[in-house]
């Protein structure tokens, strides 16, 4: 079977690789659980110091690396490297805690023992990640699973598998003993054989709530542990005491950067009456400002969804959501590059967006947001809350204390104040309801990709 990538830049077959015969995936598996067992025996000091050279590596190519990612996935070229500071932070940190956080944890002292738990590695880790931020989503897992002492085998989407490749590239550079990290392009029937067989130890999905499910019923098949990154419908609420140009500035940036193609890209927009005027009309002359176009040309603030099927999805979720009773009002002529038949789509902002449209409702992959008018504190609660999502959700004001108590109401995996739209490395990334189960990133991150294992000895007197 053949893997194509369509460029969403101007059509053309950027890659094409041939999947991997069951005979390559045997060879992969087998290779991948015969030197774990070498590597956890490695000292973590070492397994850091290959880490470390991994980066460099990264580091270095990493104006390739933008390019690469600009042709096969869209995102435009002056923002591109972005992706690549952000996989470094990541790495860099998470391999940085990993000797602490992976140290042997004592219970404290009991007469006549000695006790403690230590975190082994899970064993051969199957990391499947999405296109639209093919790097960070697959660093979040990688890098961890590979300082805790496991093997990785990384499937990525069809339309990203260059940087697939560019990951093994690296760490090939970088000295890592070979099996430990290795590459899978895969139909969906062989990546569901790949989680069946019993050399996987974890599975690190990203991607769409109907792919997590499937990927839960074949794993359900196995005791074995799997984290869903998944869906989003992220709302944000505008307080009546919000600094609104700084509230305007961040929200335009979250729903429309990488042409609303973010699992955490807010879509929900809830802003107190008494500056709501005033905030959609920012948000209105903001919008007006991009440049939809090329994104390989550096004037292009605004760049094509993945693909055709992909706009006209969004076009269609637009429609539902203006029949429902929302109010566009941005005009897709003022955007010439826009056009049917293409990817490359206009920016919409739907204002009076009723509770139960399509883009309050679903998950709009693409430059869509809207807007709802709140009287309270608690109607904002009430909204953001009725979603089936819950990755993350924002407030802006400036009453700390309010956005504390505000955040301990709302149901999502993270909660920000006065901006949106970013990982910390140091934090917890996790979903609730329909965005996902298990976690990565952050010390907590790592207690996924291992298992606890008690020592309780009794010690001669």
């Amino acid at each position: 079977m053949s893997i194509r990538t369509i460029s969403p830049v101007d059509g053309s077959v950027y890659a094409e690789r041939t999947a991997a015969t069951l005979a390559q995936i045997e060879q992969t598996l087998q290779r991948a659980r015969a030197a774990q067992p070498q590597w956890r025996e490695v000292p973590i000091a070492e397994r850091a110091a290959i880490i470390g050279r991994f980066c460099d590596e990264f580091e270095r190519r990493g104006a390739a690396i933008a390019t690469g990612l600009s042709w096969q996935m869209g995102r435009p070229i002056r923002f591109a490297p972005s992706e690549v500071r952000g996989t470094l932070e990541r790495a860099r940190y998470m391999t940085g805690i990993a000797s602490t956080t992976l140290a042997d944890m004592d219970p404290g002292p009991k007469s006549g023992f000695r006790r403690f738990v230590r975190r082994e590695p899970l064993g051969v880790v199957f990391t499947v990640a999405a296109w639209n931020y093919p790097y960070l989503i697959a660093v979040n897992s990688v890098v961890p699973a590979l300082m805790a002492g496991n093997a990785v085998v990384l499937k990525h989407s069809a339309q990203t598998p260059l940087c697939a490749e560019a990951f093994a590239e690296c760490f090939a550079a970088a000295g890592l003993p070979s099996g430990l990290f290795q590459v899978l392009h895969l139909g969906h029937a062989d990546t569901e054989r790949v989680i069946r067989d019993p050399r996987i130890d974890f599975v690190a999905f990203t991607g769409s709530v109907a792919g997590g499910r499937a990927v839960q019923r074949v794993a359900a098949e196995r005791f074995i542990g799997v984290g869903l990154e998944l869906g989003g419908c992220d709302p944000v609420y505008v307080r009546h005491d919000a600094d609104l140009a700084h509230a305007i500035e961040n929200i335009v940036e979250g729903a429309y950067f990488n042409s609303g193609q973010s699992c955490c890209g807010l879509q929900r927009i809830y802003v107190h009456e008494s500056v709501y005027d005033r905030f959609t009309r920012g948000c209105m002359e903001l919008i007006q400002q991009y440049r939809l176009g090329d994104p390989l040309d550096r004037e292009t603030t605004l760049g094509p969804v993945v693909r055709t099927a992909a706009a006209d999805a969004v076009r269609a979720q637009v429609r539902a959501a203006i029949a429902a009773g929302a109010r566009p009002v941005i005009e897709e002529r003022d955007f010439p590059h826009s056009k049917a038949g293409t990817p490359y789509l206009a920016p919409q902002l739907l204002l009076d967006a009723p509770a139960g449209s399509s883009v309050m409702r679903e998950e709009i992959f693409g430059p869509v947001a809207g807007v709802m008018k709140v009287r309270s504190d608690a109607e904002a609660v009430a909204q953001m809350n009725d979603s089936p999502f819950g990755l993350t959700a924002a407030v802006w004001t400036r009453d700390e204390v309010a956005a504390v108590t505000l955040g301990e109401q709302v149901q999502t995996g993270t909660w920000f104040m006065n901006r949106c739209d970013y990982l910390d490395p140091a934090l917890a990334w996790v979903g609730v309801k329909d965005s996902g189960r298990g976690c990565t990133l952050s010390v907590v991150g790592y207690e996924h990709l291992t298992r606890p294992k008690s020592f309780h000895l009794r010690v001669s007197t």
